[in-house]
C-alpha cells in the first residue's frame, strides 16, 4: 500500500521592490555629487587653462581677446624664447635656484620628519607627550607670523641674502613630523625592531636600513608637501634675499611684474606676457613630480591618515 504525502502549498514569492526605484534613488543622490565634483574640477582646472591660453598671447592680446581662448596669432614659442633670454637669461638662474631650494628643503624636511616621527612613535622618554603637543601646536602657527623673527635671527647669524636663509627654515615641518608619527605607529612593527636589536643592530642602522624603507610612502608624502610649499614660497625669500641672482621663480616673476606695471628701466611692452609664460614654465616640474610620485603620495595619505 502506498501512501501519498500531502504536498505543501508553495507560498507565492514575495513581491520585490522594483529595481528601477533603487536606481532612481541612487541617481538622485549621485546628481548633486556629480555637480559638486564638476564644480571642484572647474575650480582647479580653469586657472590652469587660462594660464596655458594666456601664455600664447602678447601683452596686447591679453587685454583685447577672450581670456579662455587663443588669439589669432599664437606665439607660445616666441614667449618661451623671450622668457629664457630676457635680462641675459636670469630666468634660468631663478628656475635653478628654485629647484635647489625646493629639492634640498624637501629631502631634508622629509628625513627630519621621519626621524622625529619615528622617535615619538617608538620611544618613550620624559616629556615626550609635552614635546609632541608643542609640535602639534606649531602646526597652527602661520608661517608669516614667524617671518620677521626668523629674519632677525638669521641677520644676527649672518645668513641673510644666502641660500641657507631659504633652506634652513623650510627644513622645519611640524605637520610632516605629525604625519610621520601617526604613520610610523602602524608601519613599523615592534617585532621587527626587537629582532634587529637582538641581532646586534644599532639604532642608527635600524633607522636607515629598516625604518626608512617601511616609511617610504609617508616619506614621499612629506617630501611632496614640502616640495610644493618651498617651490611656491614667496614671502620668506622676499624678505631674506636682496640679490636678484638668488631669487626663486616666485620672487623673480614678481619683480618682472612690478617692472612691467611701473615701466622701469629695461621693461618692454611684452613684459607681462613673459610673466605669464614664466608662470606656466614654473609649474611644469611640479606636475612632473606629482605624476611620478602620485601612487606613493596616495598610499601615504591613506595609510598615515587612518589608523588601522
Amino acid at each position: 500500500m502506498t501512501t501519498t504525502l500531502p504536498t505543501a502549498e508553495l507560498a507565492p514569492p514575495a513581491k520585490r521592490a522594483p529595481a528601477t526605484a533603487g536606481k532612481r534613488r541612487r541617481k538622485r543622490h549621485s546628481t548633486p555629487l556629480t555637480i559638486a565634483m564638476l564644480a571642484v574640477l572647474a575650480y582647479f582646472l580653469l586657472p590652469l587653462l587660462w594660464l596655458l591660453v594666456a601664455s600664447t598671447k602678447s601683452t596686447q592680446d591679453l587685454f583685447n581677446t577672450f581670456g579662455l581662448w587663443f588669439s589669432h596669432a599664437p606665439q607660445l614659442l616666441t614667449n618661451i624664447k623671450a622668457t629664457f633670454t630676457q635680462d641675459d637669461g636670469v630666468f634660468v638662474h631663478w628656475l635653478l635656484n628654485t629647484v635647489m631650494y625646493a629639492g634640498v628643503s624637501s629631502v631634508g624636511a622629509a628625513l627630519l620628519a621621519a626621524a622625529g616621527g619615528y622617535g615619538f612613535a617608538k620611544f618613550r622618554f620624559r616629556g615626550d607627550r609635552v614635546a609632541f603637543n608643542l609640535v602639534v601646536g606649531a602646526v597652527m602657527v602661520p608661517a608669516t607670523a614667524l617671518a620677521i623673527p626668523t629674519y632677525l635671527l638669521f641677520a644676527k647669524a649672518g645668513l641673510v641674502n644666502s641660500p641657507w636663509a631659504v633652506i634652513l627654515p623650510s627644513l622645519v615641518n611640524p605637520f610632516g613630523l605629525y604625519l610621520m608619527r601617526v604613520y610610523a605607529e602602524d608601519a613599523v612593527p615592534d617585532s621587527i625592531l626587537e629582532a634587529a636589536r637582538i641581532d646586534g643592530a644599532g639604532e642608527a642602522r635600524i633607522f636607515f636600513r629598516i625604518v626608512l624603507r617601511l616609511l617610504g610612502p609617508g616619506l614621499v608624502t612629506v617630501l611632496l608637501f614640502t616640495l610644493v610649499a618651498t617651490w611656491n614660497n614667496y614671502f620668506l625669500p622676499l624678505i631674506m634675499l636682496n640679490n636678484p641672482n638668488l631669487y626663486p621663480v616666485t620672487v623673480g616673476l614678481s619683480s618682472w611684474a612690478a617692472r612691467a606695471q611701473n615701466g622701469g628701466a629695461g621693461s618692454s611692452s611684452d613684459m607681462l606676457a613673459l610673466v605669464v609664460t614664466g608662470s606656466l614654465i614654473s609649474i611644469v616640474p611640479l606636475v612632473v613630480a606629482f605624476l611620478m610620485l602620485q601612487r606613493y603620495w596616495q598610499s601615504g595619505l591613506a595609510s598615515g591618515g587612518v589608523k588601522q
